[in-house]
């Protein structure tokens, strides 16, 4: 290869370092506008919370302190992997939520679009949060595994989706509240 074509090379590599760097420097207003647009859609992929799932509400209680962490960077990659949760417990079994499929597609598009971008900005820290702060991973874990439980213990059920939709939109609305602090 030329000397030429190596100068191209990097270039080309220098210019997408800097176009990736600049996603993540406004990853914060990023995931506001994901948050706000998945509220949305959630909002859309059902109507209002059926009168006969009321007596079967649970609490879920979602570990608020994973959302304290003091470094940028490690919000970033618990959101991360709250998102990874949710997309996972919204892309199976979900014949009995009689939701909106367009609504739902996007809001599981949304999601894994919002992953790829964390993942591409917190790659390298990542490590670093697992091992420092794995409680809090096991934290988050716990709380997911309650929901595909009691999803899985409903046989996926209309009330137990409806439930679902509601406690993730509660956990959406925690993860907003701390990106507005950043």
């Amino acid at each position: 290869m030329n000397a030429f074509g190596l100068i191209q090379i990097g270039l080309i590599l220098l210019s997408t370092t800097t176009i990736s760097s600049l996603q993540c420097n406004h990853l914060p207003l990023q995931q506001r506008k994901v948050i706000e647009n998945s509220l949305q859609l959630l909002d859309k992929m059902g109507k209002k919370f059926p009168q006969q799932c009321q007596r079967e509400k649970m609490s879920f209680r979602f570990p608020e302190q994973v959302l304290k962490p003091r470094q940028k960077e490690t919000v970033k990659v618990v959101i991360e992997e709250i998102f990874q949760h949710i997309f996972y417990i919204f892309s199976k079994n979900l014949t009995l939520a009689a939701w909106d499929g367009t609504a739902l597609e996007q809001f599981q598009n949304g999601l894994y679009q919002q992953i790829e971008q964390l993942e591409a900005c917190a790659l390298k820290k990542q490590t670093h949060y697992f091992q420092s702060k794995e409680v809090n991973r096991l934290k988050l874990k716990k709380y997911f595994k309650k929901i595909d439980c009691f999803l899985k213990d409903k046989q996926h059920n209309l009330c137990s989706w409806e439930i679902s939709r509601a406690e993730m939109r509660r956990c959406l609305q925690l993860i907003d509240k701390v990106i507005r602090k950043l």
